[in-house]
């Protein structure tokens, strides 16, 4: 079909997707023109974490850095709590990934990038400052700003993070916005100017110099270099290259001279990201779901940046590729919330047609601080020439809370179907390939990964240590009225800790409930009340057994062979199609009225709890 017959048959639902933020292109115009849009009916429910979306199967979740300011040596270094916005490449082998932080909140300064690398994508480097703070000097004004800064340092506000040329020079950038106060913003065209420097192969760097400075900065009142007095002429090189791409310059809008003649579409559209169709036509994505589409690689654009057709997206970042199917994805917050993190795809990069979960949960804003936003956001992928793992997953990066670092792998081709029930004895499977079924759920204090005993035998372990957040795992089923689960636990301890599985629907409600307690009893959840299947002890191996009827609302459970009797489903399900293994109780703050603002710090946030250790054998369905 289409998009004008998607129009025509959807006009009502598709003129609400035309307001549009600063565009100025009429009704008539949009249904002569192609433009991406979303003709799928799925949409997200902001009153649950997960907006009740399936999941996108085989989706990795990994938090690469976690605030703390109470142990910074166990975070950043510095204990800085504002962290966000990050960017991610490939290169030489290694995942590149740079963010921007503050000491407690958005552009309050002092202000630094710091990066993290990473060979698999999952056990990264401590970060380590790679543009350090930056001290403006005393009385530099802002237009319209009354203010004058002293003892003041810039913060950061890139839109870009990496550039690798075509001699293979890997650049990495940054830019020095100035705020003058909590809610004077760096991204106005009126701070000193964006910088580079060259990571080499060995991981070290090269020296940091202005690439483009802001109007009123020059190589006389900056403390770096211009890029052109390197005496490196291949880093000089990359440089120029870099700046003759319309495309790698409207990232740059916000940040650059309103007037500066390198940005293409000088309007102040945010947040620009982009891919190509094989006809050689680019689709550009900004902030709010809007789109325009290029002809000439972003030089010009067939018509002003419009909102995208059926697309929701508020004002946090939205990104788009060509996966490496073939196919194309977008990914972005599906609501006027930052949560949740969810991937639409398409066959053609245009026409949209589903809209799967990332990453639907939100921990605990540990840290209050100025513009500090609940949930996974500000979301980027690997530009296209920023390198392609060979793992044929699309990956992502974004922050949670504007506090915490996280990266996610999705596997291609992208799909919410099960490949088929479960068989999974994780000994069995070879290495590196035990959870490409699952969807794991992995913070830096409740790690789920696998592991190896003191006999070389393989399991899937849970290790949790975060009083604020906890680890997850689980496996997408075909869609089962009736259902045969198996599997079994073994927990390392049995006086703190929790350990619950669950089985869900498709919208992620549960409807039965199991719980490896923190008292050392093995319980099912029976409405608000909790009844005792079995006592249970550090290091014993638990093997359980069900047969569940969503049609009754009945389940039979056994515990290493012994019938523990027939027990109700707590809540209803028509059919079941996950099994959840979880450290922690579900979360429902924030809630849709939670005021996005948190201006407090939680009650000691730098602790951590006794670890606690529970160990998955085998999971079989059917």
């Amino acid at each position: 079909m289409s998009y004008n017959e998607i129009l025509n048959n959807n006009f009502k639902k598709l003129f609400a997707g035309l307001l549009m933020t600063g565009a100025t292109l009429g009704t008539a115009e949009v249904m002569g023109q192609d433009t991406l849009h979303y003709s799928g009916e799925t949409l997200s429910r902001v009153d649950y974490h997960h907006g009740q979306l399936q999941p996108a199967v085989g989706v990795h979740a990994i938090q690469t850095m976690r605030a703390n300011r109470q142990q910074p040596d166990k975070a950043d270094g510095f204990g800085w709590t504002y962290n966000h916005a990050p960017m991610l490449a490939y290169w030489n082998g290694t995942f590149f990934m740079e963010y921007l932080s503050d000491p407690v909140g958005e552009h309050i300064p002092p202000g630094q990038t710091l990066l993290q690398t990473s060979k698999d994508g999952y056990n990264w480097t401590d970060p380590e400052v790679i543009f350090p703070p930056y001290r403006i000097p005393d009385g530099t004004t802002k237009e319209n700003y009354e203010g004058v800064a002293k003892d003041l340092d810039a913060v950061m506000h890139q839109r870009m993070g990496f550039y690798v040329a075509s001699n293979n020079k890997f650049l990495a950038l940054a830019y020095y916005g100035i705020a003058l106060d909590a809610h004077d913003g760096p991204n106005d065209g009126h701070g000193i100017g964006r910088v580079v420097r060259e990571i080499n192969e060995d991981g070290s760097f090269g020296p940091i110099h202005f690439i483009r400075y802001n109007d009123g900065w020059n190589e006389d009142n900056t403390d770096y270099p211009f890029y052109k007095d390197s005496k490196d002429k291949a880093f000089v090189k990359a440089c120029d290259e870099l700046l003759s791409k319309p495309l790698m310059m409207q990232q740059w809008v916000e940040e650059a001279d309103r007037d500066d003649p390198l940005i293409p579409l000088q309007k102040q559209y945010k947040a620009f990201s982009y891919y190509h169709l094989p006809d050689g036509r680019v689709v550009g994505l900004w902030k709010h779901a809007l789109t325009s589409v290029s002809h000439d690689g972003g030089e010009t654009w067939e018509y002003n940046p419009l909102r995208a057709p059926g697309v929701v997206n508020g004002n946090a970042k939205i990104w788009g590729q060509r996966t490496d199917d073939g196919a194309y994805a977008t990914v972005y917050n599906p609501s006027e919330y930052r949560w949740p993190l969810a991937v639409s795809t398409s066959q053609d990069g245009l026409d949209y047609t589903d809209l799967l979960l990332v990453h639907g949960e939100i921990t605990s804003m540990r840290y209050g601080g100025n513009y500090k936003s609940y949930g996974p956001q500000y979301v980027r992928g690997i530009l296209e020439g920023n390198g392609n793992p060979p793992d044929n997953k699309m990956w992502l990066t974004y922050s949670v809370n504007k506090e915490d670092i996280w990266v996610a792998s999705v596997p291609t081709p992208i799909t919410a179907e099960a490949a088929g029930h479960a068989n999974e004895v994780f000994n069995e499977i070879p290495d590196g390939s035990e959870l490409d079924l699952w969807n794991i759920y992995s913070p830096a204090w409740a790690r789920v990964e696998i592991e190896k005993d003191n006999e070389g035998n393989k399991w899937l372990a849970f290790n949790d240590k975060d009083p604020f957040d906890y680890g997850k795992a689980q496996r997408i089923v075909p869609e089962s009225e009736q259902l045969h689960v198996e599997f079994t636990v073994k927990p390392e301890q049995n006086d703190h800790g929790k350990f619950q599985i669950e089985f869900r629907d498709a919208k992620g409600r549960p409807g039965v409930q199991l719980i490896f307690d923190e008292d050392g009893k093995f319980k099912t959840r029976s409405g608000y009340r909790m009844n005792t299947l079995t006592e249970y002890e550090a290091g014993e191996e638990y093997h359980v057994e069900l047969e569940l009827d969503a049609s009754t609302r009945f389940y039979q459970i056994k515990v290493n062979g012994e019938n523990k009797g027939p027990k109700l489903f707590f809540a209803p399900l028509d059919k079941m199609e996950r099994v959840m293994f979880r450290t922690g109780t579900q979360r429902y703050f924030p809630t849709a009225e939670t005021p996005t603002d948190q201006d407090y710090d939680l009650e000691d946030p730098g602790r951590e709890d006794p670890e606690a250790k529970f160990y998955l054998k085998s999971l079989i369905t059917y």
